[in-house]
């Protein structure tokens, strides 16, 4: 995983950035987006255009933030609430459309 969205993006979900990826794998969740660790390939071109800097690359992820790497992967992996299957790999977030549901951590996160 190269880049990941951060708590800044919770409840915003400004999605500037989603036009910049050239790849389309910036997929909506209900409270964030997220970036998908096996599509993303490393551009930075979400990272300058999140208006409220939650896009960051995962080197630079503060401590406090570490959760979110993790997360972010998980977003992918596991079956999500209301869903049969895991998002998985479809190859673009234009192919499935907003996924309108979010990780337990994120679902339960407080601002």
């Amino acid at each position: 995983m190269t880049f990941v969205v951060t708590s800044a993006c919770i409840d915003v979900k400004d999605t500037a950035c989603l036009g910049e990826c050239p790849v389309d794998c910036i997929y909506e969740g209900a409270r964030k987006l997220y970036i998908n660790p096996n599509e993303c390939i490393d551009c930075a071109a979400c990272e300058s255009a999140c208006p409220v800097d939650a896009i960051m690359s995962v080197k630079l992820v503060p401590p406090a933030e570490f959760e979110f790497i993790v997360d972010e992967a998980r977003f992918f992996s596991t079956i999500l609430p209301g869903r049969d299957v895991p998002v998985g790999d479809p190859g673009g977030a234009d192919r499935v459309g907003p996924i309108r549901a979010d990780t337990p951590f994120v679902a339960g996160y407080g601002r």
